[in-house]
């Protein structure tokens, strides 16, 4: 019994929470669902892939070339005998 009434007043927080999204017209009728733009969402991700890419490149090119001038560390080329 108490099972289900939970379950059914968690139904209902739901329902008033997607009320107030605007999920329903007055008439209780649902929306129709929102068109997304998936160009939009590519240009999203390139447009912080991108830079992203550049940008840890930059840093580690220079942490790399202040760590070969400080003698912190010096890449060793390997005899290949």
């Amino acid at each position: 019994m108490i099972p289900k009434l939970v379950r059914l007043l968690r139904t209902r927080q739901l329902i008033q929470q997607n009320r107030q999204m605007g999920v329903y017209y007055r008439s209780g009728a649902l929306k129709p669902q929102p068109v997304s733009n998936a160009v939009a969402g590519f240009i999203g991700v390139v447009g912080v892939v991108i830079p992203g890419i550049l940008l840890g490149a930059f840093i580690s090119k220079n942490i790399a070339s202040f760590l070969e001038e400080n003698d912190l560390f010096v890449p060793e080329d390997e005899d290949d005998d």
